[in-house]
């Protein structure tokens, strides 16, 4: 049984580590924790490992945000993996700093991401997990905020939510859906 874990980003260093970014992020901390190495392949950077016995394949896009569903379709085609078994990683502005969302699919919430994801799939009943990035900007400062780093009181607790956003993903792997998300969306992070 084979999943696909997407990592929702931009690639190049200006835009590393910053809140639109978390979910390359996410997907690295998963890769990183499984000692398994990303390599650069078509649309994306790759890397594979097992876990109990059902192999992840986890792909950062490298096609910049708005073209994300050209890989993530690209993949699934290519590794032959079902819809219930992808999971898109993604940042979300609607949503607290100390919160996760997990759900069955959904709207694009204006996520130029999912957009694409959706434009290329033809439907928008994918598995997705919502990081939530809180809304704390000035009116008319959403673009700096998305594309700006933690602030350094946000730092350990977006160490520690990328460390639990791992754990869930691991329970989506070996539990499914549903179980997963009952216990993801009560989660609370704090320090």
């Amino acid at each position: 049984m084979k999943f696909l874990i997407v990592g929702l980003g931009n690639i190049g260093n200006e835009y590393a580590h910053t809140r639109h970014n978390i979910g390359f992020d996410v997907v690295g901390a998963l890769a990183a924790k499984h000692q398994a190495a990303f390599r650069t392949d078509r649309l994306a950077a790759v890397a594979e490992f097992k876990l109990k016995g059902k192999t992840v394949i986890c792909i950062l896009p490298s096609t910049y945000m708005n073209l994300s569903g050209k890989a993530v379709k690209y993949w699934m085609d290519k590794e032959k993996i079902s819809l219930e078994n992808v999971l898109v990683v993604v940042d979300e502005l609607a949503i607290p700093v100390t919160k996760l969302r997990l759900r069955p699919g959904g709207s694009d919430a204006g996520h130029n991401g999912l957009k694409s994801i959706q434009e290329h799939l033809q439907l928008n009943t994918y598995p997705r997990l919502r990081f939530g990035i809180g809304n704390n900007y000035p009116k008319g400062m959403q673009v700096d905020y998305v594309l700006g780093k933690w602030t350094p009181e946000e730092e350990p607790i977006i160490k520690k939510k990328i460390e639990t956003s791992v754990e869930v993903i691991e329970q989506f792997i070996l539990t499914g859906l549903d179980r997963t998300m009952n216990n993801a969306n009560k989660i609370e992070i704090t320090l």
